[in-house]
């Protein structure tokens, strides 16, 4: 009995040391070395449990997307259940400061770029990913990506995603991905369907979202006065009205959590959603380092963000990295008599007739911010080649303030004035003879204390049509309101006062400088607001200003920003083609006609 107990005692020792080093042919054994261990039973026994494992995942997984097609979840996936799956790809978050590369193999192909995601924010219908280092992306290496992106959603304490999803665009050349929105409290990074796993330590932890309404989302260094501008949601400043600076400051750093390494800044003006303080030295060294080298987070271009000066106050969220503004000189002639700034979403149908026929009165620069266009834009500039328009990237919702001081201060260095009008407004010069550089050089020689020029607006109504006119807006709509409505604004960048304040398109003023109003029979705006139905149903899906009410909200119903009578639904009235017309108005018309069409055919170049 002694002998058979002794026998038990070595085999079950010799089991417990094989286990230490794993299973299957040609591992290492604690002890000895052992080619076939296992037996032929374990090998088996090990194959069909993860056969089994892996035809449950599948069929799981299966049943996990039919619901989700079955119940029309796209944009708010809602889970109640974490669904294990293949383990993510690599991602890397600015809080983790890791890096890796989305290298994983897809069948008969490998991705053959970096990825790395460097800030998510949340917004109200959709997630915004930013991605590092995107001028590595070529055109190949981006279609390829954009295939097989994969948007990748983590429950809480999960290190596997319970969901994939495909995007809603991918803009890699640009650093820019959208995803639909994740569920509350999940995590979110990117991958693709074949994922074979990132291996034992070499996953990195995804990123957890920026919530958008407290956020600060972009910065300029101003150079000519040493400040740093920030734009920043969430301080509920009010409109057009200057706040107290003493109580803000602006923080600079890398982590904002760690406050022993953050670098802070008192604020010299505090106005609506713009925050200006004074630039420390040393950022501005930093600053100057070799862009697009950058590999960790300790030298990536500092980050900067607006705090409370109180006890209890937080330091605002922060993607916001500084961009240094032209330089430029005051005292030299201006590259660019008149420019334009403008936002967009989706109007991309309307840029050439637009653009063509400002550049035939004078506008020689365009600056165009792109407000989460979905229509083909891009393209649509790139064929405007004979013009000088650029694109800016400006995902920021609902800040057309904001947006349009970032465009004032990055025409300073080149533009001399710029108009801020958007893309249903064309400038009229009712006397042929004259042209935006008259009109310019006659109110600059008049005064050098100058620096606006307010022009009223003229609201066109659908004149009749049902659908948009084949000829363009200035061609089929000539019916308008007798009274003319509220002004925009040309402005010399200049002279804006250093709070940046504006409000439906006019900018406050430094002392010394003045506006003046223009006479209707020398300039006016053309505003093409309420076109055929199947145009101006698309403004329903969001306005653009800060301060104005989105057009399905029940709030100001009656105010000037909203179509009289309509209501919060996008529901077409039987009377719509017939609205607003008051006078007919064939000016422009017939100006764009006797410089544009063809002699022989009659056909406009757009």
């Amino acid at each position: 009995m002694k002998d058979h107990r002794r026998k038990l005692q070595q085999q079950q020792h010799q089991q417990r040391g094989d286990l230490v080093g794993g299973a299957g042919a040609g591992v290492a054994w604690k002890g000895k070395s052992h080619p076939g261990a296992g037996g032929g039973w374990g090998r088996s026994s090990s194959f069909w449990c993860k056969a089994t494992v892996v035809f449950c995942c599948l069929l799981l997984s299966t049943f996990t997307f039919s619901a989700f097609r079955l119940f029309g979840v796209s944009l708010h996936p809602v889970l109640a259940a974490t669904w294990q799956q293949a383990p993510v790809l690599h991602a890397i978050s600015s809080s983790v400061g890791g890096s890796s590369e989305l290298s994983d193999r897809l069948p008969g192909r490998r991705f053959p770029f970096p990825l790395r995601i460097y800030h998510a924010v949340t917004f109200p219908d959709q997630l915004l990913l930013f991605l590092g280092h995107p001028s590595l992306f070529t055109s190949s290496t981006a279609e390829a990506g954009a295939l097989f992106i994969r948007c990748l959603y983590f429950p809480p304490s999960s290190s596997r995603p319970s969901v994939r999803l495909p995007p809603s665009s991918v803009d890699l050349p640009h650093g820019m991905v959208r995803c639909p929105l994740q569920p509350r409290g999940f995590l979110v990074s990117l991958g693709n369907d074949n994922s074979v796993g990132a291996g034992p330590g070499r996953a990195v932890p995804p990123v957890r979202p920026q919530q958008w309404d407290s956020l600060a989302y972009e910065s300029l260094l101003d150079g000519r006065d040493n400040s740093t501008i920030v734009f920043v949601k969430g301080l509920n400043l009010r409109p057009e009205r200057l706040s107290d600076a003493s109580r803000f400051e602006c923080v600079f750093g890398w982590d904002f959590a760690h406050p022993r390494y953050l670098i802070t800044s008192n604020a010299l003006t505090v106005a609506q959603e713009i925050v200006r303080c004074r630039t420390p030295l040393s950022v501005l060294r930093r600053h100057s380092a070799r862009p697009g080298a950058v590999e960790s987070p300790a030298k990536l271009p500092v980050m900067v963000s607006v705090k409370a000066i109180g006890k209890g106050a937080h330091v605002v969220p922060s993607v916001a990295r500084p961009v240094l503004l032209p330089a430029g000189s005051r005292r030299r002639r201006m590259k660019h008599r008149m420019c334009v700034c403008t936002m967009v979403r989706n109007q991309a149908r309307f840029l050439a007739e637009w653009i063509t026929y400002h550049a035939r009165i004078g506008v020689e620069r365009w600056f165009i911010y792109d407000n989460n266009s979905e229509d083909s834009i891009e393209q649509v500039i790139r064929g405007m080649g004979n013009y000088n328009v650029t694109r800016h990237l400006w995902p920021w919702v609902k800040t057309q303030e904001a947006g349009f001081a970032h465009c004032a201060l990055r025409a300073r260095a080149s533009c001399e004035w710029v108009g801020f009008i958007d893309v249903d407004e064309f400038l009229y010069l009712p006397v042929p003879e004259l042209s935006l550089h008259v009109v310019l050089k006659n109110y600059s020689s008049v005064s050098s204390s100058i620096a606006e020029l307010r022009t009223v607006c003229h609201t066109f109504g659908p004149s009749g049509h049902r659908m948009a006119p084949r000829g363009g807006v200035t061609m089929g709509y000539t019916c308008r309101m007798a009274a003319p409505e509220r002004h925009k604004s040309i402005v010399r960048p200049e002279a804006l006062s250093p709070s940046l304040i504006n409000v439906v398109h006019h900018f406050h003023l430094k002392d010394g400088f003045q506006y003046v109003n223009m006479d209707r029979g020398i300039m006016v705006i053309n505003h093409y607001k309420y076109q055929a139905w199947e145009v101006f149903k698309e403004k329903f899906y969001r306005r653009v200003a800060t301060y104005v009410a989105d057009w399905q909200d029940e709030e100001n119903v009656g105010s000037k920003d909203r179509a009289p009578g309509l209501g919060t639904k996008a529901v077409e009235p039987p009377d719509w083609p017939n609205r607003f017309c008051e006078v007919s108005d064939t000016g422009l018309r017939d100006r764009v006609l006797r410089i544009f069409a063809d002699s022989s055919t009659g056909q406009l170049p757009w």
